[in-house]
């Protein structure tokens, strides 16, 4: 059966259009239109429509959507906005709506709206996790792959990785694959993007696992403005249910943006000589300054760690002042399928690394962090 569709838009121009395309559509039947999201709580019910357009480059009608779904649980609601503006789509994505949409719109931009929001996942804010290190070589791109190979199997949602690490990003190693397109092509494109076109950019690793790649070489880190890249993962943010970003080594302007913006910061370390702990205690300064007062979750995780217990997390947390979060064994096999880019075909599930990361990925799914 088609849409019940009710319009909320206050521009007539801009109403007549959209009008006259949901007419031409079988997809859809027009049972409703108004000017105010007021108007169209009070009386929509008659109408029993399933879904709403509305005009959330208004603020009254933004604010309202939460009211639409306590009144119309089951009615899918997509915000509709003049020119892409990443604030106004994630709020709308925290009120309850489906996603947006730009207008003026055919049907067919509609329908797949529809279908692309539907694949994301639940409709819900996207979870941004960014993996930071003081320095290299601390496991912080083999754990971002791990986990969101797992968070895409267990979830069933959409996850996106971001390999940020722009002059010696190993994610297309790890995965044994040569993307048409990379971060830098997003970047440079992104104000002419619109979520219906933006998924062309990334690589599809497996069922809902998609990367967005690295340059093809170091010197293409140049090319990436810092501005450009947030934009890029606030959009992603519309399309995947989690975004995990795999940032350079140490602190920078792109990797200092990213975290900002995240909800979720993990903060790695390999256990080596004694001055990671150090770093991380800096590391950990630092981000209190950068975002005072901020509610960010930061998790602290060692890798490397042997023996491999709750007793050795505990004596590292002690050292640190600060609470570790996890404790990861060294396990060359891991490094060795990572580096032979056959992760995300023989990710060996009995490996105790894997289990480990396997358990956070289901305290991301269940909100425990």
């Amino acid at each position: 059966m088609p849409y019940q569709v009710i319009l909320i838009e206050s521009d007539q121009v801009l109403l007549n259009n959209m009008i006259a395309t949901i007419k031409k559509s079988s997809e859809f039947e027009l049972a409703a239109t108004f000017k105010t999201a007021n108007a169209a709580l009070g009386q929509s019910s008659i109408f029993r429509p399933d879904l709403f357009l509305v005009d959330v480059d208004n603020p009254d009608s933004l604010n309202m959507i939460p009211a639409f779904i306590d009144i119309f649980p089951d009615a899918k609601i997509l915000g509709m906005m003049s020119l892409w503006n990443p604030n106004i789509a994630q709020k709308s994505l925290e009120a309850g709506a489906l996603g947006c949409i730009l207008k003026p719109f055919t049907a067919d931009d509609i329908i797949k709206s529809l279908e692309l929001y539907t694949l994301r996942g639940k409709n819900k804010p996207a979870r941004l996790i960014s993996f930071f290190s003081p320095k290299g070589r601390a496991g912080r791109t083999t754990m971002a792959a791990i986990l969101a190979l797992g968070l895409a199997k267990k979830s069933g949602e959409r996850v996106a990785l971001i390999d940020a690490d722009l002059q010696f990003g190993d994610l297309p190693i790890f995965f044994d694959v040569e993307p048409e397109q990379n971060v830098v092509d997003a970047t440079q494109d992104i104000k002419m993007i619109t979520p219906l076109n933006f998924e062309a950019y990334f690589h599809k690793i497996k069922d809902n696992l998609y990367l967005l790649s690295s340059p093809d070489r170091p010197e293409y880190a140049e090319l990436v403005d810092i501005e450009s890249f947030v934009d890029v993962v606030r959009m992603s943010c519309n399309l995947f249910r989690y975004v995990l970003v795999d940032l350079p080594a140490g602190f920078n302007p792109l990797s200092i943006g990213t975290c900002k913006l995240s909800d979720t910061v993990v903060v790695m370390a390999m256990i080596n000589n004694g001055f990671e702990l150090q770093h991380v205690k800096r590391t950990l300064e630092m981000f209190k300054n950068y975002s005072p007062g901020d509610d960010k979750k930061i998790y602290t995780v060692f890798t490397r760690v042997n023996p491999c217990t709750e007793e050795e997390r505990l004596k590292l947390e002690r050292k640190l002042g600060y609470p570790v979060t996890d404790v990861l064994p060294n396990e060359y096999r891991m490094i060795s399928v990572a580096n032979s880019g056959r992760l995300s075909r023989n990710l060996p599930l009995e490996s105790q690394l894997v289990k480990e990361v396997d358990r956070i990925a289901e305290d991301i799914m269940s909100g425990k962090r």
